[in-house]
């Protein structure tokens, strides 16, 4: 019998985790909260106890499963699954790897969050298993992860993808919590379209946006529906910078799919329109031929389907 693969997608406030058979499908899926105290270091024996416990609800052993795929969030020495530093979860200097295959006694495998994320859409979502493929998270962030020749690209030391971090204002830009000014991720990001709809709010006393309150980019996107001009302006110089971006990474890396996933891509057309004409305004001809766009489609799940590929590419590799 093909051996079943664990899942688990691990964030700031709650971990992820599913039983995924060798084709993709979802067997069983969960989630249990995340124990950032005392630095993280309760979160291997959480996830190794929840583990066991729907091991044997399901009837299942250790010799039923070729082993874990972990997401994690920060800086990470994928040979040994060693994280630097993941603010969210207060690990620094922390063996990820080896920590939890003591605790269940299966082989893992470590990438980072993001990377894992085009890696789950890649194989059963919107990526409709490109083999060049640039995934894009619009969150509370920005995250990245480009897949070139069916293999995630990491560079020299794992920071490949970094598509927030490319400077899109090179003099007065908005700080960004990665130390530069100027990062894409403090204008395309859920906080950055925020930013820049309340910034300009007093130049705009005729918006609906002009609420007395914080505004958040679902209220940007839901105003600019209404024909609301700020918001519609706004949406305008985010999907320039965003199209820029990307279009730049396009004209090097030439993937046939470009998934656009995260909170922000739920505003569909009122996104997606824009961002296409920036794209292609400043993507080579060719380029832009053998690039479609997609909004993500695994939502959640694509964390745990992109770990368990992991694993599995690991061990058929």
């Amino acid at each position: 019998m093909d051996k079943l693969s664990i899942g688990i997608d691990l964030g700031g406030t709650t971990i992820k985790m599913a039983i995924v058979d060798p084709m993709g499908n979802i067997v069983e899926k969960w989630e249990i909260p995340t124990d950032t105290s005392n630095n993280g270091r309760n979160i291997s024996q959480d996830i190794a106890d929840s583990l066991k416990m729907k091991m044997e609800n399901a009837n299942l052993e250790l010799k039923d499963f070729e082993g874990i795929g972990i997401g994690a969030p920060g800086f990470i020495n994928l040979e040994n699954g060693f994280i630097y530093h993941a603010v969210n979860v207060g690990w620094e200097n922390y063996p990820l790897k080896d920590d939890l295959e003591s605790k269940t006694g299966l082989g893992v495998v470590v990438d980072n969050d993001a990377n894992i994320a085009a890696l789950g859409e890649m194989w059963k979502g919107a990526g409709k298993q490109a083999s060049d493929l640039i995934c894009i998270t619009l969150g509370t962030g920005i995250g990245g992860g480009i897949i070139s020749n069916g293999t995630i690209l990491h560079g020299t030391n794992g920071m490949a993808g970094e598509i927030g971090h490319i400077t899109s204002i090179v003099d007065g830009g908005a700080p960004c919590n990665c130390g530069k000014k100027g990062c894409l991720e403090t204008i395309a990001s859920a906080t950055g379209i925020s930013r820049i709809a309340m910034e300009g709010l007093d130049q705009n006393p005729s918006s609906v946006l002009n609420k007395g309150m914080k505004v958040s980019a679902e209220d940007v996107f839901n105003a600019a529906s209404e024909g609301d001009a700020w918001a519609i302006e706004v949406i305008d110089v985010i999907t320039h910078h965003l199209g820029l971006a990307i279009a730049n990474m396009a004209n090097v890396i030439n993937p046939s799919r470009i998934v656009i996933g995260g909170g922000v891509s739920r505003a569909g057309d009122l996104l997606m329109v824009p961002l296409k004409k920036s794209f292609s305004k400043y993507a080579l001809p060719r380029v832009q031929e053998g690039a479609d766009f997609a909004i993500a489609s695994l939502g959640n799940d694509a964390g745990v389907i992109g770990s368990a590929r992991l694993m599995s590419l690991k061990n058929h590799n």
